[in-house]
């Protein structure tokens, strides 16, 4: 028996993946589930490029505004909620469209997630004590030992995932490659049509980042008014998820002195071109997708093409 269709539109920031899913709305009975781990959070709106109120009225979105600043949402939380809803919008006869850049929620998705231990906090503190004394250079050497697999793609300096696969080895006796080995991934009750955004021209897209970033920067009010609110509420500090995204890490960086309004501007199209860069580098790894190019003409209707050609 065919498996219903759900489209997932993957795209970096700023490659025009909202615009193409309002499109795709106004031609078949769809709703959207937002794949971005900064649109979960409530009043960040302009800093995350958030769809505007109409855009939001136009077509039930979900998993936008689900969350305070001040809260956390993990992987896990996304694969369970989006499996959900999608069975849901599936139920009203309507077309799930996974639209978004976060690539490691897509992939948790697609791939599922694995069962490794949790961080045991009494060995992360040993293993922060070995640092302490002998560097993570040697945490490595150690690993090499232990798991050489591991230890090949993880680069010496990588303390977060140098830490966590000794600390897997410590607490199952198992190397993290033989683990992950063993995991198959799941089979999903969809067909999962991934298609992807991406320039064909990096150059342009760089561009586009600039001009929207000035936008947030000269829009009033802006991203700077957005983030002195944030602060105002005096709960929140740039070590959560939320003000570690990129525009709002910056922004709290000049509201506290330590950069210049232009440095502000120089650092936040940098590190949105940084994102990218990354969202680009998922992308490639990924199989099966269809690629469009997002700075086509016609992009947006490309894209319903080829879901035309699929819809159940």
């Amino acid at each position: 028996m065919k498996k219903p269709l759900t489209v997932a539109i993957m795209g970096p920031t700023a490659s025009g993946k909202t615009a193409a899913a309002l499109e795709i709305a106004r031609h078949f009975p769809t709703e959207i589930i937002s794949v971005d781990s900064a649109l979960v959070y409530r009043s960040m709106d302009i800093g995350t490029a958030k769809p505007t109120a109409d855009e939001l009225a136009a077509v039930p979105h979900h998993l936008i505004d689900i969350l305070d600043p001040a809260e956390s949402y993990s992987v896990r939380q996304f694969r369970d909620d989006a499996l959900r809803l999608i069975a849901e919008i599936r139920a009203r006869g309507r077309l799930p469209l996974l639209v978004g850049g976060t690539m490691l929620y897509f992939k948790g998705l697609r791939d599922g997630l694995d069962d490794l231990p949790q961080a045991d906090p009494v060995l992360r503190a040993q293993l922060d004590t070995e640092i302490a004394r002998h560097g993570i250079t040697a945490l490595h050497d150690r690993l090499k030992t232990l798991d050489p697999i591991t230890a090949g793609r993880l680069k010496p300096t990588d303390t977060q995932r140098v830490q966590r696969a000794l600390e897997i080895i410590l607490l199952t006796g198992q190397p993290m490659s033989a683990l992950l080995a063993k995991l198959a991934p799941p089979e999903l009750p969809f067909t999962l049509l991934q298609i992807a955004l991406e320039p064909s021209d990096r150059s342009v897209l760089h561009t586009r980042i600039a001009e929207r970033f000035d936008k947030m920067l000269d829009t009033h009010p802006g991203l700077l008014d957005e983030v002195q609110a944030l602060r105002a509420r005096g709960d929140l500090h740039p070590g959560l998820p939320s003000m570690r995204c990129v525009g709002y890490r910056q922004a709290w960086e000049y509201l506290d002195g330590r950069i210049s309004r232009a440095e502000l501007r120089e650092t936040g199209i940098a590190a949105t071109r940084q994102l990218a860069k990354r969202q680009l580098t998922w992308l490639r790894g990924m199989e099966d997708k269809i690629v469009i190019d997002c700075l086509a003409e016609g992009a947006a209707q490309q894209v319903m093409q080829k879901i035309k050609e699929n819809v159940d």
